[in-house]
């Protein structure tokens, strides 16, 4: 068999076996597992406490504005880190890309406190 024949084979048998996979799972989960529902198992549980009120609660967009802009400075620091270890081998151009990153996400940080998404009301 020639080397693409056979690389196109293997890669058809991961594919079956990893399509294949998560339902086989799935399946073995619900003939395995044991299933003794009732009441208490069913209900629903919140640290120990019964629920007070509806389960949908309505929450202010000013916390999952906090949330997502935590999460654009977390991304930020993780591309940081590694230009921050391999600074001594790289050149001026990957210093101004790095520079011109930083003015954005610090355009970006001014625009949120000007519109005022960092206030924690």
């Amino acid at each position: 068999m020639h080397t693409s024949a056979l690389d196109h084979l293997t890669l058809a048998a991961f594919i079956v076996v990893g399509a294949l996979f998560v339902p086989v799972a799935v399946l073995a989960s619900s003939l395995l597992a044991p299933s003794k529902p009732d009441a208490r198992k069913t209900s629903t549980y919140e640290c120990g406490v019964e629920p007070v009120g509806p389960p949908w609660v309505q929450f202010r967009i000013g916390y999952y504005v906090y949330a997502l802009l935590f999460v654009v400075f977390d991304i930020e620091t993780v591309f940081l880190y590694p230009w921050a270890v391999a600074f001594n081998a790289m050149g001026v151009f990957v210093l101004a890309e790095m520079l011109l990153f930083i003015a954005i996400l610090a355009l970006g940080l001014a625009y949120a406190w000007k519109e005022g998404a960092l206030k924690w009301r």
